[in-house]
């Protein structure tokens, strides 16, 4: 990627928003604590110079850099004027796109970044826009050699990440995982923002349009390695975590798969299948969870429904909602845990005929979830693409983060950010 026509190498679009100004502290965050001669030119871009003046303002004081609102650029653009984003792609070598949700607001982005020849990475997790992005743009953002990285928040790095840790941790074939997320969450309890509130409405309500693009794409079926994984039911105990545990229905799957499938077909690695489970606690949560859950997906089912859920979502979110998103004393109690049950088999042990003779259980860890660990991943991914490139696909593309960084060093980045990656046990059977 050509970086000296380019006035910044990094631009956080949308970082007025909720989410975009955690980003946006955490890239000012890296560069302060990188060498002064190192630091790279950056900017924020949106519609508001005022909001995006206060959000700088905000950074500085956070970090004690009084001067950090005058060394970072400010672009104003705005996401419905195509013009706005073409002058926006063209100065800058990637764009962090944090304004969502991406169904409605992200292609514009894709579209202007990929004909101005600017990467760009994103925290979605919404698998219909993933899947849609690649389809129509993987080949064009190739003959531009640009690269479009998707889910690289908390959806869905530490899964798709900590699948290809796990592989590359046994000591064999690995063939299979689990993984169960557990939320811990301090006194001052959860909460979600509005934000990621809408596009999970949207994105449960929509799911026959994501069963029709993948039926249009007609795509062979990836081979699978040894035994069968077995799903388990809706409502599950995993005796290793003591705790009832459910599918988890964020973008971890489709992701993951994906990224499967791209070291298959290209890197000629054998296919691992997956499955996502969240755990929900005993069976007092059980029970509320389900009448939750089964309340929610009723809703989203129909238009009039899905407007009650974002007009009345204090009615609906059971106590999770609010406007403003989590407090301060929120996040700084929140943290997450993503637990991986792989097995295998050992070298020279033949798949074909025998059942898996390896286990191995690794974690992630990190901090609150949404607003912490998204900035910090999609920040070190940043770095990443822009400091590893001679270890990334060649070409350019549009890709999942396991499929971009399986060669690069972003997880020995995330470990030294809190986002820690761990081996707890394994041992053949």
């Amino acid at each position: 990627m050509a970086t000296e026509q380019r006035p910044f190498h990094l631009v956080v679009f949308g970082a007025s928003g909720f989410t975009g100004q955690f980003v946006t502290e955490e890239v000012a965050r890296e560069q302060v604590a990188t060498e002064q001669g190192s630091r790279l030119p950056w900017a924020v871009a949106g519609r508001s110079q005022e909001k995006l003046q206060q959000v700088l303002e905000k950074a500085a004081l956070k970090l004690g850099r009084p001067s950090l609102s005058s060394e970072v650029g400010i672009i104003i653009c705005d996401v419905c004027n195509p013009a706005s984003l073409d002058e926006m792609a063209k100065k800058a070598v990637l764009v962090l796109n944090c304004v969502g949700p991406y169904r409605f607001y992200g292609e514009p982005v894709v579209k202007a970044c990929i004909e101005n020849g600017t990467s760009c990475i994103d925290i979605c997790g919404e698998p219909q826009f993933l899947e849609l992005m690649h389809a129509k743009y993987h080949e064009k953002a190739a003959e531009k050699g640009v690269y479009i990285i998707g889910s690289s928040g908390f959806d869905s790095i530490p899964a798709d990440l900590g699948v290809l840790y796990t592989r590359k941790q046994m000591n064999g074939t690995l063939t299979a995982v689990e993984s169960f997320l557990t939320i811990h969450s301090g006194c001052e309890g959860l909460c979600i923002h509005d934000g990621t509130w809408k596009s999970a409405i949207y994105g449960f309500g929509d799911k026959g349009t994501l069963r029709t693009l993948r039926s249009t794409l007609c795509l062979k079926p990836v081979p699978i390695v040894g035994s069968k994984l077995k799903r388990r039911w809706p409502v599950s105990y995993c005796k290793e975590l003591n705790s009832y545990s459910i599918p988890f229905l964020g973008s971890d799957m489709s992701v993951v798969k994906r990224t499967q499938r791209y070291l298959h077909e290209n890197l000629q690695e054998s296919p691992v299948q997956y499955a996502a489970y969240v755990t929900v606690g005993g069976i007092t949560s059980v029970i509320k969870l389900m009448f939750a859950g089964l309340f929610f997906l009723f809703f989203v089912k129909f238009s009039i429904g899905r407007h009650l859920l974002i007009k009345f979502p204090w009615l609906f979110s059971f106590g999770y909602f609010s406007k403003q998103g989590p407090t301060q004393k929120q996040m700084d109690g929140s943290s997450f845990t993503m637990t991986f049950f792989g097995q295998g088999y050992s070298h020279g042990f033949c798949p074909e005929k025998n059942k898996p003779n390896i286990r191995i259980c690794t974690q992630v860890k990190g901090p609150e979830a949404g607003y912490v660990t998204t900035p910090i991943a999609m920040v070190q991914a940043a770095m990443t693409l822009l400091n590893d490139t001679s270890d990334l696909p060649k070409g350019g593309g549009v890709f999942t983060p396991g499929a971009a960084f399986s060669r690069t060093k972003l997880i020995d980045r995330l470990n030294q950010h809190g986002i820690e990656f761990s081996v707890i046990s394994s041992s053949e059977v």
